[in-house]
C-alpha cells in the first residue's frame, strides 16, 4: 500500500511540474499538489501542526506542507538544489509525528527531484 500511495503522489508531482514549472513559491506548488491529490481520490491536508516535546513539554510548533491518508508527509521546495538539512528536517517530522514515511518533493529547475525518508533507518541496496 505504501508504494502505491508514494506512487501516486510522485506521480502528481510531475503533472504539477509538467504544467507549471519551476520558478513559483511553494505555495503555488502546495495548493496545485492538493487538486492533484485530491483527483487521484486522496485525501490530503496541508500545514499540518507538528508539536515537538522535550521532557514532556512543549518546546515548538511546525508545520508540514501536506500529510496524504493520515500515513505519509510531504514537504516540498523549490529550490536550486536540495540540501541535506532539508532531509533533516524531514525526517524530524517523521520522528515528531511517528509517521514511518516521507517524501521531500523539489521542483528544480531541471526536473521534480524526489527523496524517500523514513522514520526508522532502512538499509537499501545499492
Amino acid at each position: 500500500m505504501q508504494d502505491d500511495l508514494t506512487g501516486k503522489i510522485i506521480g502528481c508531482a510531475y503533472k504539477v511540474y509538467n504544467q507549471l514549472g519551476f520558478g513559483f513559491q511553494e505555495s503555488v506548488y502546495q495548493k496545485s499538489m492538493l487538486i492533484e491529490l485530491a483527483k487521484q481520490g486522496l485525501k490530503a491536508s496541508e500545514e499540518v501542526g507538528i508539536a515537538v516535546y522535550y521532557d514532556n513539554q512543549n518546546v515548538g510548533n511546525f508545520f508540514a506542507d501536506i500529510v496524504v491518508e493520515n500515513e505519509l508527509i510531504v514537504e516540498l521546495k523549490s529550490v536550486q538544489k536540495l540540501q541535506s538539512a532539508y532531509e533533516v528536517q524531514l525526517v524530524n517530522y517523521l520522528v515528531a509525528t511517528k509517521t514511518e514515511t516521507g517524501l521531500l518533493i523539489n521542483f528544480g529547475p531541471d526536473t521534480v527531484e524526489i527523496k524517500r525518508k523514513f522514520r526508522t533507518y532502512k538499509k537499501t541496496n545499492s
